[in-house]
């Protein structure tokens, strides 16, 4: 059973969507990006996204690139990342993504990676550069050690690539609300709900959107027809400035947008 969509699951069980909350692990510091994951999910997060810094992160805006950059400045390393999940996991029962980029859980090895997140109490990863079709080791590795693997769905995906990436993902598919890097948007994209029929067309069975998603009316209204509502920038620069008290404020205003009632039809 997927915990991650048990998570998704019991949110709605409880009358609201999922709130999925992204922060870059080792920033400001590592400890204090340990400290930050649990702030999170004791505020309202239903599942956690720990980004790994990475030197190329092609998909993030300029304050989680910002964070990433100063976290490796900062002298973090791969291993770093199975230590934090570790200690985040022992303190919260939410379950923990990992989004990386492809690369490093190749340089790693695909089955030790699976194997070492398992073991840290990590719950799957989101690879955002890497289609299922290219993905097969990761796909055997994540089927033998029953991590859930989340794959993107775009508003460019052909009707093919959604049901193949249905097919493919387990906890959720990661739908992006917009085309083009992370950060906040005024509006969200109106192709976010399109995409989002879409993928129930083809069987999805839980969708959460991210990309663009700032505040609590955005979070409402993304919860109006997806499961989950996944946000990074708005955390980021709320520990950024605040510390951990501006986060944990900014992710209960977040957290109070997924009230959906008994009767939504999420």
């Amino acid at each position: 059973m997927s915990r991650v969509a048990a998570a998704i699951d019991r949110a709605k069980s409880e009358g609201r969507g999922a709130f999925v909350g992204y922060l870059p692990l080792g920033f400001p510091d590592l400890q204090t990006s340990i400290d930050a994951a649990v702030t999170l999910a004791e505020s309202g997060a239903d599942i956690l996204e720990l980004g790994p810094p990475y030197s190329d992160p092609v998909m993030d805006g300029t304050v989680i690139q910002e964070a990433t950059q100063a976290a490796l400045a900062g002298g973090f390393r791969l291993r770093d990342t199975f230590t934090a999940v570790r200690e985040i996991a022992k303190r919260t029962d939410v379950p923990i993504l990992v989004m990386t980029y492809i690369n490093p859980v190749l340089q790693y090895g695909v089955d030790r990676y699976a194997d070492d997140l398992l073991a840290a109490g990590g719950a799957g990863l989101i690879t955002p550069d890497i289609t299922p079709e290219a993905a097969e080791d990761w796909i055997a590795a994540s089927k033998r050690t029953g991590l859930d693997r989340v794959f993107l769905a775009a508003p460019t995906s052909t009707d093919e690539r959604l049901d193949l990436i249905v097919k493919s993902s387990t906890g959720f598919v990661y739908t992006i609300s917009t085309m083009g890097i992370t950060g906040e948007r005024a509006e969200l994209d109106a192709a976010a709900r399109t995409l989002v029929a879409r993928l129930r067309d083809h069987g999805v069975e839980h969708a959460c959107v991210g990309i663009g998603i700032s505040n609590a009316e955005q979070v409402a209204g993304v919860l109006d027809y997806a499961d989950g509502a996944i946000v990074g920038t708005a955390l980021v620069r709320a520990l950024r400035e605040g510390g951990l008290d501006g986060l944990a404020e900014t992710a209960r205003a977040l957290a109070a947008g997924t009230v959906t009632g008994p009767a939504s039809g999420n």
